[in-house]
């Protein structure tokens, strides 16, 4: 699969959101999504999770569907299968969400194409397949992995460049 290709004003304007929902948190403490909710919120965002089959996560109530969320979120991090992100980028449009991050490691992620075009349609501006860590400052040995992307010509540019 080819991910299109994203800016870094998008990813900079997606990270200067405050209230961000983080669909498909896990159950499970010792999973990647649980760190990431945690360090988002560890550097002040106020994250919200949102997953059907969870009460609570981290002593938070835990949501069913972003469109519970009172007051709305500004943005979503989705942290699913592509199948699954098909349907909840729908949600995000009937809750007024406009910026969606699709969360990608190893494996697809939550990275879908027919997700990511619904999302353009409506005018969502999408972050595919990247992981936050990279963009933060801190960032411990996500620093080498941003690093090995640039190297490689894999990590995002400004759309456009400065003036020198």
């Amino acid at each position: 699969m080819k991910i299109p290709h994203v800016y870094m004003e998008t990813i900079e304007d997606f990270l200067s959101q405050t209230r961000i929902a983080m669909i498909g948190i896990s159950h499970n403490p010792r999973d990647f999504s649980v760190h990431l909710f945690q360090e988002f919120r560890r550097r002040g965002y106020d994250m919200i999770p949102v997953n059907p089959n969870i009460a609570q996560i981290d002593g938070q109530a835990c949501f069913k569907r972003v469109q519970d969320i009172v007051p709305p979120v500004q943005a979503a991090i989705l942290m699913t299968s592509p199948e699954v992100t098909e349907e909840i980028v729908k949600d995000c449009v009937l809750a007024g969400i406009r910026r969606v991050w699709m969360y990608r490691a190893g494996s697809a992620g939550a990275v879908s194409l027919p997700a990511i075009e619904y999302c353009r349609d409506q005018g969502i501006e999408v972050v595919p397949g990247q992981c936050p860590f990279m963009f933060w400052k801190k960032n411990g040995a996500h620093s080498l992995h941003a690093l090995v992307r640039k190297i490689t010509g894999n990590y995002p540019r400004r759309q456009h460049a400065s003036p020198a």
